[in-house]
């Protein structure tokens, strides 16, 4: 009876960490590959576990896309400078990302430019225009 027990609570404790381990994987972004986004934003999730944005990009066939950028946590991008009003729908901003392997508009965010060429990111302090980043 105890090895059957032990041998459910090691397939419940498999079966449970499974997704938790897919959603953390990052290969459905191209990771060798960064691509600037310049559009408006859409919405901004200042929630855990990930922030994210989605924005309107043109097309180039008289349309917008609207691709979903996926962020870090609140946690990490408030201590590179980020706070929950830094952008806004409707701001027109840059963002680099690592775009989805399949091709669609979604990306793993890189950076942000905002419109006063102050440059964002998830792990460094701000930079303002004309400042090379540093890592911290």
């Amino acid at each position: 009876m105890k090895r059957l027990l032990s041998a459910c609570a090691c397939v419940l404790g498999l079966w449970i960490a499974g997704p938790a381990y897919a959603h953390h994987s990052m290969t459905g972004f191209d990771r060798a590959k960064t691509v600037t986004l310049t559009g408006t934003v859409k919405g901004f999730g200042w929630v855990n576990p990930h922030s994210w944005i989605e924005m309107e990009v043109p097309n180039g066939k008289g349309g917008v896309d609207i691709w979903n950028i996926e962020m870090t946590a609140p946690g990490i991008l408030a201590k590179a400078g980020w706070k929950s009003n830094t952008i806004k729908a409707g701001d027109k901003v840059s963002v680099g990302v690592h775009p989805m392997l399949t091709g669609q508009p979604g990306g793993l965010f890189v950076s942000l430019t905002l419109p006063d060429g102050t440059v964002m990111s998830e792990r460094n302090k701000p930079q303002a225009p004309g400042i090379a980043a540093t890592k911290q």
